[in-house]
């Protein structure tokens, strides 16, 4: 048994932009963190319990993609491209049904979401807004979050790349540092919609590319 390294970097080809765009979320979130922190510490700790909570919405969509991905890649090598538009299709829909229930959540009782933390009355009131602002991208999100996967099985990683780059540290970061210079914390969690705005309007030009170039196979 030995190292073939022409699989390992056809391997590595593929898994390299997931590591880089995981590496890309800590920088986010230490760059935000930086930002929250010019208003308040409880600021910060708002956005620390978001992410905590954001998790039982996108970790049900994650696990739906690492189901979607290995059947879109078999189906892929197998010449079946209407099977692969078919999953794509059923997964961008589930995906979608999962997050319009953390919309729901977020929007309806972000009261009750943050008392799982011992709010205080200053992190109610920061809080419940930024959780109600920043919920309302989580349709987009799941839409995107497939669309950079289907990239991947199909063997096209760098397009999931590029959307995670510029949605994070070309969109997110830069609105949410303009908008903070308005002195209005509350304006600042709009930098998640308008981040999620472009990557949905990237994430669509790149799915149809890769459902295209399916399809001359």
């Amino acid at each position: 048994f030995k190292p073939d390294f022409g699989i390992i970097g056809r391997i590595y080809a593929v898994g390299i932009p997931s590591i880089i765009m995981v590496g890309i979320g800590s920088v986010m979130t230490t760059a935000m963190n930086k930002i929250l922190n010019g208003f308040s510490d409880v600021a910060a700790s708002v956005f620390g319990v978001y992410f905590k909570l954001q998790s039982f919405a996108f970790m049900p969509v994650f696990g739906l993609n690492n189901a979607m991905v290995p059947i879109i890649s078999y189906n892929y090598g197998a010449d079946k491209p209407d099977r692969v538009k078919k999953t794509v299709k059923l997964s961008i829909l589930t995906a979608v049904i999962i997050m319009a229930l953390g919309v729901l959540a977020f929007e309806l009782i972000p009261d009750v979401l943050l008392s799982m933390f011992n709010p205080s009355a200053e992190m109610l009131a920061i809080g419940e807004p930024a959780l109600r602002i920043i919920g309302c991208h989580f349709l987009l999100a799941g839409f995107c979050i497939v669309a950079g996967s289907v990239c991947q099985a199909i063997g096209n990683p760098m397009y999931s790349l590029i959307v995670s780059v510029c949605r994070q540290l070309f969109v997110l970061l830069p609105a949410a540092w303009l908008l903070s210079q308005t002195g209005q914390l509350v304006l600042v969690w709009l930098a998640f919609p308008i981040a999620e705005t472009v990557s949905l309007l990237m994430s669509a030009f790149f799915l149809r590319k890769t459902l295209k170039a399916v399809e001359e196979k």
